[in-house]
Order: structure tokens, then sequence, then C-alpha cells
């Protein structure tokens, strides 16, 4: 039997059990040093000023996976054993931490519980550093701080790499809500390993003792054991630590609502100058450009980017400078009349900022067919990340869109489908495409345009979407495509309704006007015919009719709807912001 502080070989590949190797995701095994860095003399003494020494003894837990809150722990003297954990106790051995190692990854900087079990290995000394000590830190020391956030996050890839320490899902294969879940999970970069009942005996076992009925799938045991039926994305975040219990008395310098690149970049440019700054997210940081499989025409990146890599880096960056990013928090109501300003979120909750950023972005639109929302999650689905790709291997798919995301996505999808049946009502690509996107769609064997041509009916079976007619709008003629999954990328609507109790002025479409434009409608042949006109003409260019609330990227009236306008007005409006808190009272 293995006493606490040796790593139970039991649970390594056989290629590990005599060295006692750390888990490496193949990715990054040959980046192990930026991984499990060992600190100068020179770098501790650095950082002692950040932290206080605690000690240990031989065996006693220092972290429990799913409990534990903490920012950064350096081993001054011993070793802290590191162990993957979760909610069924299954455990195996990571790696140990000597003097001069450090523990951590990168959800440490927002305080978020660990991921993993630490337990001393003989008596231990550490600094421990929380986490606002550590956000401080990796400012105050540049360097050094850049070392320390490189290798808090390449753990946390390793960690999803090798599905350790999140949630475990448990359902059967292809159930809808399952997908669910797991997109959400994805899509927040969050590790977490699913298993099917009819396969495994931990899950048939956990399944006897819960006695699911159909509506409870997917089981869900969170990392500190607790069993959840049938979750919501909001439990998940709960369970997970990413929906933070936020104070209702607390008042925000920012609100940002919506964390696609325009309000993360409006957070980052926020807090980095020492303002407060909350984010409210409905579903997931990076919003539909987080989908994108590759963005190639971003500037500084000449061999492209993947949506999901491009955004993950400024939600670190984000959490690095003190901001608080809540998902999912879905904003219902905008009470614009408050002082400060308030806003509802579903869950009946309210927050107060003295500004908010709307960067709520656009849902996505969805064909008038009878039973589309029925099969979503089963045939139907919106972006294309590399869950949806796992199930269309050799399979023909048809993706609905000609925009650049439709692009990306088709050529992403080619490499796993056996076909792409791209489908668009118009003549060619030319006008809604960026041209590189339209030479690799042409370059690739395996993606079939079709012009003139929609969707017209989905048929369904047991397992979801069977069969797919479409239309040749020249001809009139109706045929159909025996496909499975259909990917629609037709464009979106503005994310406005919510705002229907404020007064913030929108265009016909419910995109919000901003600036000058705000005053527009109550013009005469272009000159101001009320005060509230003439003081429209004066509004800075990113705030709207209503003093203290802007708008930012897809949502607002006008805006360029790409991923680098939106992270230009996100810096713009910082300014923009700083200049209205100047103007209002100050507090005693």
């Amino acid at each position: 039997m293995n006493t606490p502080h040796q790593p139970p070989t039991d649970f390594l590949p056989e290629s590990s059990k005599d060295e006692q190797a750390p888990i490496l995701a193949q990715s990054i095994a040959l980046r192990r040093h930026q991984v499990f860095p060992t600190l100068s003399e020179d770098d501790v003494a650095r950082l002692r000023r950040f932290g206080e020494v605690r000690h240990y003894g031989d065996g006693e837990r220092v972290l429990q996976a799913g409990v534990t809150c903490f920012g950064m722990m350096l081993v001054l003297s011993g070793r802290l054993n590191i162990y993957r954990q979760d909610g069924l106790g299954n455990s195996a051995f990571i790696t140990s931490h000597g003097p001069r190692e450090f523990t951590g990854e990168v959800s440490q900087l927002a305080g978020r519980p660990s991921m993993v079990n630490a337990i001393a290995a003989g008596a231990l000394e550490v600094l421990v550093i929380s986490p606002e000590q550590l956000r401080a830190l990796v400012i105050a020391e540049a360097d050094l701080g850049e070392r320390i956030v490189r290798s808090l996050i390449l753990r946390r890839v390793n960690l999803f790499d090798t599905n350790s320490g999140g949630p475990i899902l448990i359902a059967p294969a292809g159930h809808p809500r399952l997908f669910y879940l797991q997109s959400f999970l994805n899509a927040n970069a969050h590790p977490h390993l699913v298993l099917d009942p009819a396969v495994s005996e931990q899950a048939r076992a956990l399944c006897d003792r819960h006695h699911p009925t159909p509506e409870d799938w997917p089981l869900v045991v969170c990392p500190d054991g607790v069993v959840k039926k049938n979750p919501s994305n909001a439990d998940m975040g709960y369970c997970l630590g990413l929906l933070p219990d936020l104070d209702p008395d607390k008042v925000w310098d920012v609100i940002v609502v919506g964390a696609g690149p325009g309000g993360l970049a409006a957070s980052v440019y926020a807090g980095s100058e020492g303002l407060s700054v909350l984010v409210l997210e409905q579903r997931a940081y990076g919003g539909q450009a987080g989908a994108s499989a590759r963005i190639e025409n971003y500037l500084g990146f000449p061999t492209g980017i993947s949506g999901g890599a491009l955004t993950g880096r400024a939600y670190v960056q984000a959490m690095k400078f003190g901001v608080q990013v809540a998902i999912p928090a879905t904003a219902k109501r905008l009470l614009c009349d408050n002082a400060p300003l308030e806003v509802e979120l579903c869950s009946g909750k309210r927050v107060r900022g003295r500004t908010v950023v709307l960067a709520c972005g656009a849902r996505y639109r969805r064909p008038s067919l009878a039973n589309i929302r029925h099969l979503e999650g089963r045939g139907i689905y919106y972006w294309a990340s590399r869950i949806e790709a796992n199930l269309c291997k050799e399979q023909e798919v048809i993706l609905v869109g000609g925009g650049n995301s439709a692009g990306q996505g088709a050529v992403f999808l080619s490499g796993h489908a056996k076909k792409v049946h791209m489908v668009i009502r118009g003549e060619g690509l030319k006008a809604t495409m960026s041209t590189y996107l339209i030479e690799r769609i042409k370059a690739t064997p395996n993606i079939e345009l079709h012009t003139h041509t929609e969707i017209v009916g989905l048929e369904e079976d047991q397992d979801g979407l069977r069969r797919v007619a479409l239309l040749d709008k020249r001809s009139g003629q109706e045929s159909t495509c025996e496909v499975r999954r259909v990917f629609l990328f037709i464009g979106a609507d503005p994310n406005t309704d919510w705002l229907r109790d404020c007064a913030v002025e929108m265009d016909e479409l419910g995109f919000v006007r901003t600036g000058s434009a705000a005053g527009k409608a109550r013009c005469r042949d272009g000159e101001p015919d009320t005060q509230d006109a003439r003081e429209a003409l004066e509004r800075a260019s990113l705030e709207t009719s209503v003093p203290g609330i802007f708008a930012i990227g897809d949502v607002r009236a006008g805006s360029t709807k790409r991923v680098a306008a939106g992270v230009g007005e996100g810096a713009q409006v910082v300014a923009q912001i700083h200049a209205y808190l100047a103007t209002l009272p100050q507090e005693a």
C-alpha cells in the first residue's frame, strides 16, 4: 500500500513507472522545462515579498482538488507531490515539486479552486502567494512574471489535453444534453472526462447508486465529488468556480456585457489602467470569434491563429489585470435610470456599475424550418469545434453560409469530414468572403460549392437528423441529401432584446446607436432641433444615448464586423470611460 507522500505508480504508464515522470500531453512534452521550471535563488528572493512562509508535515494534504483556492506555492525546502484527482476518487501522480519549483495553473490568477491534490513529502516549507499578490507579482516582475504565466498556461493546456482535473460527465453515448455540456466546457477550455455507463464499470456503479431517470442525464461528478443530475451551464459554472458569487453591494467602475474580442479588449485595457472591471458572459469567452478554426488576416500572426487561442490569451490577460469574469452570467435587463447603473441577471441577481459597456455581440440566426430547434445538438450546429468535427469523421456534411466564418468552418471541417457541401443562396462568394479563403476553398478537393441553393426541409429519426431537402432556386428543382450534420453560418442578429427596458437608442435592425448617430433621429435636415440632439452631436463616439453606457463591436450600429475592429473599439472605449468617470461627483 502506498503511503500518502509516495506517488502511486499503479496509475502511471509503463514507460513512466520507473522514473515517475510527469504526465504530459504529447503537444507540450518537449517544453517540460517551461511547464515545470526551476527558479534561480535570485528569483526566489524577488518572490519573497509577495508571500508568506508556511510549514507542513510529512503526508499532510496541502491542496485538495475542487476545494482549495490559492494563488501559487513556491517550495523552499522539502518536496510537494502533485496528483491528478477526479470526483470518483481516481488518483494519478503528475509530478513532484522540489526547492525553487512552484504549484498552480492559470485559473489560480483568478483564485479558482485547485484542479489537483498536493501532498507534502517529508517536512515541507513553502512560500504561499495569494491570487491578489500573484497578479501583483506578474505585473511588477515583468521577466519573472512572463516565465510564471507561461508555465501556468502550459499546465492548463496539459490538464485539458489529458482530461485531468475537471468534472466527469456520465451519459449514454450520443445523448444530446451531453453534447451541450461538452461544448460549454470545451468553449471555456476546461478539462473534463466523458464516461459511458455501458462501457465504464465506475460509471455504471455510480448510476446504480443514483438511479438516474431519462431526465437526469447526464450525471456530472464535480472535482470535489458532488454529483449533479442534468445540470445547467450555470450549475456547471458554480461547480467549477467559473461563476463567482457576485457582491450586489459592490459598485464596479466598468461592467462589460460580453466577452468576445471587443469585450475582452475593453476589460484588459480598463483593468490595466486601474479600473475595477466585471465581465458578464452568457456562454464562453471569445464569443463567435472564439469558435473560428483559424483567423489568418489578424495583424501579427502571419501563419494564422485559431479564435480559441487568440481569445484565450486575452482571457488570461484579463485575469492577470484583476478583471472578474463571470461565466455563464446572462444579462436580463439594464436598469439605466438607476444611479449607479444596474444589470439584472437571469438568476435574479443584480450588479452595479458606474459605466456599462455593451459588447454583447449577436446571436446565431436560425432559418425558418419547423423542427430546427428540436434538432439542435442532434445534427444542427452553429459552430465547428473539434467536438463537432469528431462527429463528422468519414461523413458528408452540409455547411450553409458565405461569410468568412463559414469559409473558415468549411476548411476546418474538410480535414475531418468525407465531403463538405457548402450551400449559399447567391451566385458566388466574392461579395461576402475574403479572397484568401475563396482560394483555399477552391483548392480543397472535398469542398463542393452549391450556389443559388437553400435548405427547405429537415427529416429526422430516433438518432437525430437523417436527411436534408435542398431547393435550387434557379430551376425550382428540389433534391434530398443523406447527411446527419448541418452547420449553419448564416449571419446573426444583434443581441439587444434585453435592453428593451432601457432608453438606449437602436436602429431599425436592433443595433445600438452611438456618438452623434444616437441623436440623428431628433435632427432636421442634419441640424439639431432639440437640446438632446445638440448634446448627441457632442457625445463620445462610442457612447450611447444614455450617459455612461457605451457600445462596441458587432452590437454597435455601423461597426465593422471584424475581430480587429472589435478589439480596436475595446481599446478606444476605455479613454471615453475615463472621460465620463471624471465628470461624476467624487466619492467622500
